[in-house]
């Protein structure tokens, strides 16, 4: 008889929280076990979603707290541990590094004595350091961890693009590359919208006059900050995001998205974690797609490589 499938959410501040909500919301997997270091956090969250699945809108499914050992029998992690940018504070995601890498190797090395099956997918910022550091220091098997990377921005970028064009975002295919962060840029040779290319949307689609690149490109990056500003934090758009890759995987969907990896190579890279679209299904990130990109497009990523691998020289995880 096969067994429940099991996500374990690993930090319940404000992003895991809203991990939890998703998860349940989504029927995401039957079983969910929530750790946290802070004493009462977890059994508190748990027990507060437990309340809520005492209707019928949730039949067969089981929240509770746990502990590292509840880590065994899980089939995929979502990290949401450590300190997030705060209002107010450096916009820098990249000035969190010192902090949650010491918070992440902690946290590998209670992982990975219970587990190295179990799909893990990193939240925790700053993004493509963390999932650097996890992915190349802990032995886990290429491609089963991985960071949610550009999904967030992507999704952005899909709204803005779909509003401009009055179409539903979700109809939008594109995507944002390179850093979860300031050096993210859209893949404009890889846009499409209904099988109409970037250079003929115009033709095809309502719009509000001349859609201007760069402006898109800054906003998708800036419209983070406008709601950190607004609400002192940024939860629901990750969380979502977060739960779409973990279906994926549950579900073994091979859904082509982008999310951070170390690099072996591809565009000349190495030794540092980006993201480029990749096929994510029962064993993770199954394959990247390493597409063909513009010399600007390239130039960019080679841009944002360089900007993460500044913070990784800085903490002594490359030389």
């Amino acid at each position: 008889m096969k067994r429940t499938q099991k996500l374990a959410i690993l930090g319940l501040g404000h992003v895991g929280s809203a991990v939890l909500t998703q998860a349940v919301a989504l029927h995401i997997a039957p079983e969910i076990v929530c750790i946290d270091v802070k004493d009462g956090v977890a059994h508190g969250e748990a027990l507060d979603m437990m309340h809520a699945l005492s209707t019928d809108l949730y039949p067969g499914m089981h929240v509770s707290s746990g502990t590292w050992e509840d880590l065994a029998d899980a089939d995929v992690i979502i990290c949401a541990a450590g300190p997030s940018i705060l209002p107010g504070v450096s916009h820098e995601r990249l000035s969190l590094a010192r902090e949650n890498t010491k918070v992440l190797r902690e946290i590998m090395s209670e992982v990975v004595k219970y587990t190295k099956d179990a799909i893990f997918i990193m939240i925790t910022n700053p993004l493509d350091v963390t999932t650097f550091v996890s992915a190349t220091e802990f032995g886990y098997p290429k491609g089963h961890l991985f960071g949610t990377g550009t999904t967030l921005e992507t999704m952005r970028f899909k709204y803005i693009v779909g509003k401009h064009y009055h179409v539903n975002p979700a109809s939008v295919q594109g995507y944002m590359l390179g850093e979860h962060g300031n050096s993210a840029f859209p893949a404009w040779s890889a846009l499409t919208i209904g099988g109409v290319p970037f250079k003929d949307l115009d033709e095809f689609y309502e719009h509000d006059g001349a859609l201007d690149k760069a402006a898109v490109a800054e906003e998708v990056v800036q419209t983070a900050y406008d709601v950190l500003e607004s609400k002192g934090w940024t939860n629901t758009g990750i969380a979502v995001g977060a739960c779409r890759l973990a279906r994926a995987v549950l579900n073994d969907e091979k859904l082509v998205t982008p999310v951070s990896v170390p690099f072996t190579g591809e565009y000349g890279l190495t030794d540092v974690a980006l993201s480029l679209p990749s096929v994510i299904g029962k064993n993770g990130v199954e394959r990247r797609i390493p597409l063909h990109l513009t010399d600007e497009e390239i130039e960019l990523l080679k841009k944002s490589a360089a900007s993460v691998q500044d913070v990784l020289r800085q903490g002594g995880i490359i030389k």
